[in-house]
């Protein structure tokens, strides 16, 4: 078996008296589409940080594209990709010239690099805009440039945090389009993301609640272990008012807010659509209709963040 692309044991990072993350293991193989989810704060960019080189950890291990981030920092560097949530490139240069400058900081210079240039302005579809302004571009598209610099170097391993944060769902799609077909060449790629429906592309999903590492597994067995029982999708006008009335009721195990609507996750002996949209219009609601829904990451997340702290494990 070989051995990981990233590899965390028992990992921790202090700052003074808190505690950013706390204890975390786990492992991403190669050409692994690896997801870290979780609110602000609950230390996802510090671990990053940490598996980039950029952090020494308070406590622990880590491993990334072989190397030990604590004794081979700038080895790791060397052999990883960064795209950070904050866009990092030139605005005021062109597109070209800003992957001329980042292929200079990875030590890249002659007709190979030139070659290698003009093959990531194509793979990111950049090839028209290579003498724009970065700055006149759309955010989409910009994205779309600073994962490009990010690769240039080919790295083993590439760091995504929050890539896609206020680019529009057409462009996001195009940006996993091309993240998939780096997986499938062997790259293995480590990101979080915001967007739970994204997360859905991933292999697998890390779970991150204050520091810890809750729960760990695909997206699939997570749904099955933290949403068992039924989901039902309810749209309709008045749904919040009504929605309280249903709150602590006898077979009623989440209600949560979905967009315009409601997602309730129900004991399947005890409620159906038709006894949910009766007891919602009983308490006010309109136009209420209910239909049987599939569960999704938002679901899983809002159940294991309302779990005990002691009770959440991976």
């Amino acid at each position: 078996m070989s051995e990981p692309s990233i590899e965390a044991v028992h990992l921790s990072r202090r700052f003074g008296s808190f505690l950013a993350v706390d204890d975390v293991s786990f492992s991403v193989a190669r050409g692994e589409i690896f997801g870290y989810l979780g609110a602000n704060g609950a230390g996802k960019s510090t671990t990053i940080r940490m598996l980039c080189g950029l952090l020494a950890p308070t406590a622990g291990q880590a491993r990334v594209a072989g190397f030990d981030v604590k004794t081979a920092p700038e080895s790791v560097k060397a052999s990883i990709g960064y795209m950070s949530q904050k866009f990092s490139l030139y605005l005021d240069l062109p597109v070209r010239a800003n992957i001329e400058f980042f292929g200079g900081a990875y030590g890249l210079s002659g007709p190979d690099f030139a070659a290698r240039a003009d093959e990531v302005l194509r793979l990111c579809d950049l090839e028209h805009e290579r003498d724009a302004i970065t700055g006149s571009l759309p955010g989409g598209i910009r994205q779309r440039l600073a994962l490009g610099c990010a690769i240039l170097h080919r790295p083993a391993v590439l760091f995504l945090d929050e890539p896609t944060a206020g680019v529009d769902p057409v462009a996001r799609r195009h940006f996993w389009r091309f993240i998939r077909a780096l997986a499938r060449e062997g790259t293995t790629i480590f990101v979080t993301t915001h967007y739970l429906d994204e997360a859905e592309y991933c292999g697998r999903i890390g779970l991150m609640v204050d520091g810890r590492l809750v729960a760990l597994d695909t997206p699939g067995a997570l749904k099955k272990r933290y949403v068992p029982d039924r989901v039902l999708a309810v749209r309709g006008r008045n749904l919040a008012e009504a929605a309280a009335s249903l709150r602590g009721r006898p077979g009623i195990i989440a209600v949560e807010p979905f967009g315009a609507g409601l997602h309730l996750q129900v004991a399947a002996a005890e409620w159906n659509a038709d006894s949910v949209a009766h007891a919602l219009t009983s308490a006010g609601a309109q136009a209420v209709e209910v239909e049987a829904g599939d569960p999704t990451l938002e679901d899983v997340f809002l159940a294991v963040v309302a779990q005990p702290r002691e009770a959440r494990a991976p």
